[in-house]
Parts: C-alpha cells; structure tokens; sequence
C-alpha cells in the first residue's frame, strides 16, 4: 500500500475487464478515487465501480471512444467534474487481432493503431495539458507490451503499435521531466485475461506459452497491477521514462535458458 496515493484521482482507459479492470480496482484499494472508462462492456465497468467501492475507493465509469479527442476529453472533464482533479492517466485500451501482414486490410491496420497508439496519444495530452495548467507533478502510466521488443508475426500493427507507444512515452518522458511529470509504460507479457481466455483454454497452446515464460507459468492482472501502483506512488518519483516488464522473464532470451546455445 501507497499512502500518498489516499485520495488521489485517475483515469483508466478499457476499465471494464482484464489488466484496466484489475488496476483500477488496486487504485480503490488505495483509496484513489477512479473513472472507469469502456467502450462497449457497460456491465463489466459497472461491476469494476463497484469492486472499486468495495476496496474503500471512489469511482464512476464513463463510455467513451478514447481514439477520439472528443472522447478522452470527456474522460478529463469526468475526472474534474466528479472527483475535483487529476493526478495518474492510465492508458490502459487496447486491442489485438491476427492476419498474415500480406493479408492485413487497410481498416485493421487502422484501428488496432488507433485504439492502441492514438489512443495512448490522445489519453496522454489530455492528462499533459492538465498538469501543465495546474503545475501538477503527475504521472503518465502506458500500457505496452513484451511486443515493444518482441516482433510478433501475424500481429504486426499491433507490435508497431507498442513499439510507438514505448518510443512516444519516452518522448515525453523527456520533454517533460524538468515540470515534475512523469511518464512510463508496462509491459506484460502472457497474463491470464479475459483476451487470452480462448487461447489458455486450449492445453496445447497454454503449454506452448508457458514454456517461453523462464519463472513458468502464467501472470496473473493483479502482477500489473501491482506494477501500475507502484510507477503511480512517490516511491517511483526518480522513475521516468522506463517500461516495466511484468513477464516472467519473457523478454529476456527464454530459449537460452539453462545455458543453451
């Protein structure tokens, strides 16, 4: 626990299940007080302000299209309107989808890049715009990837997606430093969510990722989690500019292990 964090505000983009859902609800167990954002899951943002309640927090869930200006506006206005500030933006939506590249239509390209990278884009400026107005030293959390360094075949606007968001978070990392803003991504590698549900329920396929996770088996959302409130706390307040892998050592040569090649 992070008493700093007590009475805080954040944003969190794609609250309504999975790694968002998870993170927002930690933020309540901080005592933070939390606008959920979702797209289209009404119910599971619903669900996610109510387990924020239930950890001692504060939270409301707004729909928005957070690859719209309008809409991560909307998710700014909230957090002023109803909580009476902004202190953490997580940049948390996203999406994934598989073709062979020679396949890849035009559409899909876009709207994986939009939601993942515009998105994170949109999401972030808002949150900047904020600071700068009220010369808060806040913080910037975007969600990335093991795929910002891995290169992931049949996936690669997504791949290019995290990788422009590892590139642009420590962009502004930079830019923004000396105002006392901090921004820094998370990288999760395989995590059980709901996204992954299909595949973790083949044994095969569930089998197959793990083997290329060195610690062995499959993260859990509360593993980011743990990760976005600590880079949102002051005990991270000398951290900028980073992405903090939660993978289980994925990241780092899985099959050279043992001292093979």
């Amino acid at each position: 626990m992070y008493d700093d964090l007590d009475k805080k505000v954040a944003v969190v983009t794609g609250g309504s299940k999975g790694l968002g859902s998870a993170i927002a609800v930690r933020f309540g167990r901080e005592g933070m007080s939390v606008v959920v954002n979702y797209h289209t899951d009404e119910k599971g943002a619903e669900r996610t302000v109510s387990a924020i309640e239930e950890a001692g927090g504060r939270a409301c869930a707004i729909q928005a299209d957070i690859s719209s200006d309008e809409g991560a506006r909307s998710l700014l206005e909230t957090a002023l309107s109803e909580f009476g500030g902004l202190d953490v933006w997580v940049n948390n939506a996203g999406m994934e989808n598989r073709f062979p590249t020679d396949e890849l239509s035009l559409d899909d390209w876009k709207r994986v890049i939009d939601t993942n990278l515009t998105g994170v884009f949109l999401g972030s400026r808002c949150a900047l715009q904020h600071f700068m107005e009220t010369g808060k030293h806040g913080s910037i959390i975007n969600m990335s990837s093991v795929h910002e360094k891995i290169p992931w075949p049949t996936f690669a606007h997504y791949a290019a997606s995290k990788g422009g968001v590892e590139m642009f978070t420590k962009t502004i990392a930079l830019e923004y430093a000396d105002r006392g803003i901090r921004a820094n991504c998370i990288g999760p590698g395989a995590i059980n969510t709901p996204i992954n549900k299909e595949k973790f329920s083949d044994p095969e396929q569930y089998e197959a990722t793990v083997s290329m996770v060195p610690m062995g088996r499959i993260g859990d959302p509360e593993d980011v989690a743990s990760a976005a409130a600590w880079l949102a706390s002051d005990e991270a307040r000398y951290v900028t500019g980073i992405t903090l892998f939660v993978d289980g050592g994925m990241t780092l040569y899985p099959s050279f292990q043992y001292g093979k090649g």
